[in-house]
């Protein structure tokens, strides 16, 4: 190190590092710890129940050679200064760094800040603190408990499910759910009901109007045409109001992950990751807050933004209260540093991103939109209802100039609210009626979770803080608990009764329903083992109980609550309940008898196994008993005995193709088609392609596949040689050039990557001598 450097800065990651250290002073290294460094050891849990819950730290195998290389930095300086993230997590991973290099905790200067800015680092640096043990123990206090939950808990799943599953405070709680959510729908009755929507013209002006109620009796939707055929259409009332719609507030986490999710179509874990990048390269404050509070220097940088780019008609600087119950320490929103620059990025995931959080910012200063609301009441003479039309003008746009914001759920579009003005009218004025239609609707199910709404859902009762959120979703897919992932639409009939042309007239159509993008799903492991947890975990699946705990960390943070009594508290009638479980709880395998069998008269079981969920023929003591993977989409819970048959149906064979039997089945990941030697997967059903499933997929479409996989393939070969009775293919791979020696794969080295039809056969037999 040279002589020059008395300072040493620690900081998480090396990205952080890079930017923190082009706003400091000559005299300072900044060096990264690469995130956490130590961790609870493995072994009997790691901690220390008999004596006052004390954990077990030991420094992590990868990071050994890290805090090697910051002791030796940390001997030739003069001051070690902690600069983790402000958060809980950043406190720890500071106080674990700074026990590593034998620090001094009550005298190693903390240095924190909202934002990676020259400012922001040099006034930190000159106003240091010492690390905060009340934020080092509500760290402390969740880790210890949720690996408590997790070891004590997982064994009784192996124990009385399945071998290999696990179960933790918050993510069992998001299952939980989850798997409310989707029994809801199942148990959901859909009844249908008429909308009646009028095509009129005032003054040879056309525009909608509507029955303010639909109508569930298809006899009194054709009366109530009957007597608009004959009716004379007036206004009966006219009503005008000024109308203003103000900007949302800066983002906090959730928001942003919600935002991001339905703007940008981004996961939850995702937007984290392009949003800490973008925080480590000084664009973005710190992406993990609760807080919507905006400094003064922040907004009066965006308002002479604003001013000078849409004029002073559209700042109004304004000042935002959270919602959220138990924020945790007193951040600021997510925002750029840098109001004058609407663009920052290194990719095109990150300018998305940055875009999205400026664009939010700059209108949360911005003044309301104006608009303007007419509605105007419709009498049909003859008719018992009056037909409603709408219409909304933006007399000043304010910040819908630069943002709007997005919404969950897409809902039936009102077809009585005009995009514009209604014409003029006026009372007693007499309307026409140009077309009547009645369209059948149905109701629809309370809609399924999107990662989006279930970060909405989870900091609205209170389950989990923003560094939780994005962990929390991956972690129950990962462990297959649930499944994101698109659905089909299905058709039903649907009947139309329209007035055009002086005549009424029914149709029956089909029409298209229930379509899912990116929802979350519980399988059939999620269901049965958010059962389980319920009837003999209550309070560990119980959303008041989750919250209470989080708000119990809270209070150790604030320094209101001892860690250790709040663990003692939590594992006493805990423990119990394990041990209660271990000894009394049933067996789960989600077992349903569906029915005989009419071929082999052997009766049919819907059951868990070993690899998912299974139909049975036959039952357990039945040696020549039969298994079926249950088809995608169906559950262990409603499964049929027609349906659980219909899952013996694969293999199918569909013919010959070329003197090759095509054949259809599902592989241990996925469905495939089977062309002699040549396995093509099946792609996902979509509306062009609804039938692309294995139990519907057509002979002629298994072509169309085949033909593909053959063009693709051969579109992929390189060059192609043989060596002693091995065929060798040189081919393109995802990450590139690569030789198919056989049944090994072989790596090009940069040189032939750059020119892979020059590699010669020499070449492949020297690189196979050297990659043996």
């Amino acid at each position: 190190m040279a002589k020059a450097w008395t300072n040493l800065v620690i900081v998480e990651s090396p990205a952080k590092s890079k930017t923190i250290k082009k706003y400091l002073w000559a005299w300072f290294e900044v060096k990264a710890s690469y995130g956490h460094v130590a961790d609870l050891v493995k072994k009997n849990m790691g901690v220390d129940i008999e004596n006052g819950f004390e954990p077990k730290y030991e420094i992590s195998a990868e990071k050994k050679k890290v805090i090697k290389e910051l002791k030796s930095l940390a001997k030739k300086v003069d001051t070690v200064w902690i600069a983790t993230d402000e958060d809980r997590e950043g406190e720890a991973i500071g106080w674990h760094v700074a026990r590593a290099l034998w620090l001094d905790i009550e005298k190693t200067p903390r240095i924190v800040f909202h934002e990676i800015t020259k400012p922001a680092i040099q006034h930190a640096i000159k106003n240091p603190r010492t690390l905060d043990m009340n934020l080092i123990d509500a760290q402390q206090a969740r880790r210890i408990l949720d690996r408590l939950v997790g070891f004590e808990l997982s064994p009784v799943l192996w124990k009385k499910i399945r071998g290999g599953l696990s179960a933790g405070r918050v993510q069992s709680v998001a299952v939980r759910l989850l798997v409310e959510r989707e029994r809801e729908i199942h148990g959901f009755e859909s009844k249908s009901a008429f909308k009646v929507v009028a095509d009129c013209s005032a003054k040879t002006k056309g525009f909608k109007a509507e029955l303010a109620r639909k109508i569930v009796s298809e006899d009194t939707v054709r009366k109530f045409i009957e007597a608009a055929q004959v009716s004379t259409l007036t206004v009966k009332s006219l009503e005008t109001k000024p109308w203003k719609k103000s900007a949302t507030a800066p983002f906090t986490t959730s928001t942003l992950q919600q935002e991001a999710s339905r703007k940008l179509w981004y996961a939850v874990g995702q937007t984290m990751r392009v949003a800490q990048k973008l925080y480590e390269a000084g664009h973005i404050t710190y992406m993990r807050t609760d807080s919507v509070n905006i400094s003064d220097t922040a907004m009066k940088a965006a308002e002479k933004e604003i001013k000078k780019r849409y004029g002073a008609d559209y700042a109004k600087p304004t000042k935002y209260k959270g919602k959220t119950a138990g924020a945790q320490e007193a951040h600021e929103c997510i925002r750029p540093t840098h109001m004058d620059k609407d663009v920052a990025w290194a990719n095109a995931q990150e300018k998305k991103l940055y875009s999205l959080i400026w664009k939010r910012m700059i209108a949360s200063q911005m003044a309301d939109a104006k608009l303007e609301k007419t509605k105007a009441v419709i009498d049909v003479s003859l008719a018992k209802q009056d037909l409603i039309a709408k219409g909304e003008v933006i007399r000043f746009d304010g910040f819908l100039k630069v943002y709007s914001e997005g919404k969950d759920e897409e809902h039936d579009a009102d077809d009585a609210k005009q995009d514009g003005m209604l014409p003029a009218m006026e009372e007693g004025m007499i309307i026409k009626l140009k077309q009547l239609t009645a369209t059948e609707t149905f109701d629809r199910h309370p809609p399924r979770y999107t990662e989006a709404s279930l970060v909405k859902k989870l900091e609205k009762e209170g389950i989990g803080r923003p560094s939780t959120y994005a962990p929390t979703i991956a972690t129950i897919q990962r462990r297959w608990y649930v499944v994101l992932e698109d659905r089909a639409w299905k058709e039903r009939d649907t009947k139309i009764i329209a007035l055009k042309g002086g005549k009424i007239t029914q149709e029956v159509i089909k029409k298209v329903y229930g379509a899912e993008k990116k929802k979350l799903f519980p399988t059939d492991m999620g269901l049965l083992v958010t059962d389980f947890l319920v009837e003999n975990f209550a309070d560990i699946v119980d959303y008041h109980f989750t919250a209470t705990v989080e708000e119990q960390f809270d209070h150790i943070a604030h320094g209101k609550l001892a860690w250790k009594k709040m663990l003692t508290d939590f594992y006493g009638p805990f423990h119990e309940e394990v041990s209660n479980a271990v000894d009394h709880a049933d067996r789960m395998t989600g077992e349903r008898e569906l029915g005989i069998d009419p071929k082999t008269k052997k009766v049919v079981i819907a059951r868990m196994g070993r690899y998912g969920p299974l139909v049975q023929i036959g039952d357990q003591e039945d040696e020549n008993k039969k298994f079926a993977k249950i088809r995608p989409g169906r559950s262990l819970e409603d499964i049929t005995l027609e349906q659980a048959l219909e899952c013996f149906a694969l293999p199918r064979n569909l013919g010959d193709y070329n003197g090759e039997e095509v054949q259809v089945n599902i592989g241990r990941f996925w469905p495939y088609v089977r062309w002699g030697s040549l396995f093509v997967s099946i792609p996902k059903p979509t509306e062009e392609t609804p039938h692309d499933e294995p139990y519907t997929i057509t002979v002629e479409r298994c072509r169309e596949l085949i033909d593909a996989k053959i063009k693709a393939d051969k579109e992929k070969i390189i060059n192609e040689f043989e060596h002693e009775g091995t065929k060798i293919v040189v081919e393109k791979g995802r990450r590139g050039p690569f030789v198919r020696f056989g049944k090994k794969n072989l790596k090009l080295p940069k040189d032939l990557k750059e020119s892979p039809e020059k590699v010669t056969l020499e070449d492949i037999l020297k690189l196979a001598e050297e990659q043996k």
